[in-house]
């Protein structure tokens, strides 16, 4: 299954890139290629799946939370 942009998306996000390409290429390449692909969910890695990967345990309500400031 893969997700696909309209045209004015893909344009938004081609803009996007141009914007950003002299402060951050690296996110104006993922934007170009987000624009011109879509995203191939079969390909995407839940989180769960890179907590674990991460060696973290999973997130539950029973879960501890950090106390943030």
């Amino acid at each position: 299954m893969r997700i696909a942009f309209d045209p004015a998306e893909q344009e938004a996000l081609r803009a996007d890139a141009r914007e950003m390409a002299d402060g951050d290429p690296r996110i104006a390449y993922v934007l170009e290629r987000l624009a011109g692909e879509g995203v191939d969910l079969d390909a995407v890695t839940s989180w769960e799946e890179l907590r674990d990967k991460l060696g973290q345990p999973p997130l539950d309500d029973s879960a501890p939370t950090s106390r943030v400031a």
